[in-house]
């Protein structure tokens, strides 16, 4: 799994941004706790509500030590990691853990799916770009083309616990890995006893379940044209990812600004006019490999998918422009606001059927 740490200025607003929680404190019996770390190369804090200290406390510690057990299978540069044994196994089979199957597993699913706009293998591309270091480069096309040819979701065999991976092609789980870990931390407070609680996530959001008083969560929107919010979101018992390509770049020498997010079909930066995708569902690694997804595929697409898939899948979305247009799924556009300093941008509603936007 590889996350490009921030620094300074920008790392403040990874941990607060794209989503900020924006709840008031609560008062009498059921109390607030807290537990900040940092783990998956980013800083996460766990808010839980409960009348019992001790058991508030203990059940944050489960929560940390579940996030910290799933880094240390999924870490692309830690060699005990199964997903480093994978990447490092010259062509041959490797027994991986439980967890790690299943989040392959279902990885795989939705490259295939999104008909590769997911794309786990992408690892090697990503180097080139030096989104995986410190080191930002612009790759020639030659070099890009020979990388591409050893990506493609479809060659990753995965039988029961046994991955083969083809010798020069890498795994990184990384789209999905913080919104599986979400899940796992979720499921582990709900067995404490934990019905109330909020979960930052590197800005991943993971609600669960409501405010005690009942009341829905409020989260802040990070605005991809700058600092701040530009809206807010009410949900409850939901997790909430955005992507973006603002929030991890570099200008090149030509001038030209180069975004994370890679297309895998091209080998370079997603730039097709979407500034940010936010993403709300009951499962966290959905959110995760959608926000992902639905960005490389681009308002029209994303549009489209969220059409298709919503018996089987369902979810809703939040779709930012390059020019300021915001368009909303029907089911979340009574949830959503915009703050007054953003009251210009104009809000379309995506409807199950287009004849009815």
């Amino acid at each position: 799994m590889c996350f490009k740490r921030a620094a300074g200025r920008a790392l403040l607003l990874a941990v607060l941004s794209p989503l900020l929680a924006a709840c008031a404190p609560f008062h009498g019996r059921t109390e607030a706790y807290s537990q900040s770390f940092f783990a998956m190369d980013t800083y996460m804090t766990f808010t839980v509500y409960d009348d019992d200290a001790e058991d508030a406390r203990a059940a944050l510690r489960r929560a940390q030590d579940e996030i910290e057990e799933l880094e240390a299978l999924w870490s692309v540069t830690d060699q005990d990691s199964d997903i480093y044994a994978v990447n490092h196994s010259g062509g041959r089979s490797v027994t991986v853990r439980d967890k790690t199957a299943e989040l392959l597993s279902f990885a795989l699913k939705m490259a295939r799916e999104t008909d590769g706009a997911l794309e786990p293998t992408l690892y090697p591309v990503l180097t080139a770009w030096g989104f995986t270091t410190d080191e930002n480069r612009i790759p020639s096309g030659d070099q890009l083309a020979g990388l591409l040819e050893k990506t493609g979701f479809d060659r990753v065999v995965l039988e029961g616990n046994s991955v083969t991976l083809q010798d020069g092609m890498m795994l990184d789980l990384g789209a999905v890995g913080k919104g599986y870990a979400g899940d796992r931390a979720q499921q582990c407070l709900r067995e404490q006893g934990i019905n109330s609680a909020l979960l930052d996530i590197g800005g991943n959001i993971q609600a669960v379940g409501t405010k005690p008083d009942g009341s829905d969560w409020k989260l802040g929107l990070r605005s991809p044209f700058g600092e701040g919010i530009f809206g807010t979101l009410q949900v409850s018992d939901k997790a909430v990812v955005t992507s973006g390509n603002y929030e991890r770049y570099f200008i090149g020498e030509d001038g030209v600004r180069y975004g994370h997010i890679v297309d895998p079909r091209t080998g370079y930066p997603v730039d097709n006019g979407l500034a940010s995708v936010t993403v709300i569902a009951e499962e966290g690694k959905l959110c995760d490999a959608l926000s992902t997804a639905l960005f490389v595929m681009g308002t029209e697409d994303a549009a489209a998918y969220w059409r298709i898939h919503q018996e089987e899948q369902p979810f809703d979305m939040i779709l930012v422009t390059e020019s300021r247009e915001v368009y909303v799924t029907e089911n979340v556009k009574d949830r959503f606001n915009l703050q007054d300093k953003y009251r210009d941008m104009s809000i379309y509603q995506i409807a199950l059927s287009e004849k009815q936007e």
